[in-house]
């Protein structure tokens, strides 16, 4: 995942949106005692599920990642790009970091930049490492 803001790294987990409204009572209750615990709380293919959007407000997440079906149509479905630009006006005006996933093109990461999304993963970045390659590829970068 690509940072595109100062944050602090540190552990997060990814909880899907379907998953999180299975019980969303129960499942806000069980993420806050892992946000207490100094967990980021990431929310995965956001737009995928069901969910209502009120409970964005109540769920201890700081993290929303756009799935990447809207990602890989934005460039040709005026619909799909509408809907990107929300999802990331509307996070940040909940203070939540906003990462797109799926991101394949320098022409999908120049939109993602233009409507101001923290954050991006995919092919562009890098394709799935193994551990020994990661390490590698992260010392690198730092070099």
């Amino acid at each position: 995942m690509l940072k595109l803001s100062g944050a602090d790294p540190g552990l997060d987990i990814e909880v899907t949106e379907s998953l999180i409204m299975n019980d969303p009572t129960g499942n806000i209750e069980k993420l806050r005692a892992i946000c207490d615990l100094g967990v980021g709380i990431a929310i995965d293919d956001f737009g995928t599920g069901y969910s209502s959007l009120a409970y964005l407000t109540r769920l201890p997440a700081q993290t929303l990642k756009i799935d990447r079906s809207f990602i890989i149509s934005m460039l040709e479905d005026p619909g799909a790009m509408t809907l990107v630009s929300t999802i990331i006006s509307l996070a940040h005006s909940l203070k939540l970091v906003v990462v797109a996933e799926g991101v394949e093109s320098e022409e999908q990461a120049k939109f993602l930049r233009l409507l101001r999304c923290d954050q991006m993963q995919g092919y562009l970045i890098s394709k799935p490492l193994s551990f020994e390659d990661m390490t590698t590829y992260l010392g690198r970068s730092r070099g």
